[in-house]
């Protein structure tokens, strides 16, 4: 998909960022997964330590040209494949390049999103709340 998609932020579970509190993950998955991409060559650090989600109905996106797609144990027996493709986002006339996050739904153990909903690894975006009407690509 080249094209820009329109869509509305909403909110996660808040496991990802942490702010669901979930004991289990201290300071939120991503900051636990971070390591685990950086050793295999994907530094996340330039990115905000959560997830931006997009829904993009009607649209179900299905993840192409990943820059990374592999299994990974990141936690206490859990091990998810992870794809990770090239994304970007539009607000208010502003662009943000970032990452589809994109744990494959045949591995994620819980916490899943309508097929709809795109989990972006974006740099922070001051003032994007849930209810912005976004545009997304996804190549």
């Amino acid at each position: 998909m080249e094209e820009w998609i329109p869509g509305i932020v909403v909110r996660g579970h808040g496991v990802a960022s942490g702010a669901s509190g979930d004991r289990r993950f201290p300071g939120g998955t991503i900051r636990l997964q971070k390591p685990f991409f950086q050793s295999r060559g994907i530094d996340l650090s330039a990115y905000w330590p959560g997830t931006v989600n997009i829904d993009l109905a009607p649209v179900e996106p299905v993840p192409r040209h990943p820059l990374f797609d592999e299994r990974v144990a990141w936690f206490d027996g859990v091990e998810e494949r992870f794809i990770l493709s090239p994304a970007e986002i539009e607000i208010r006339g502003r662009r943000f390049a970032g990452l589809w996050y994109y744990p494959h739904p045949e591995t994620k153990p819980e916490h899943f999103q309508a097929a709809t909903v795109v989990e972006l690894l974006l740099p922070w975006i001051d003032g994007l709340a849930a209810g912005d009407i976004v545009a997304v690509r996804l190549p």
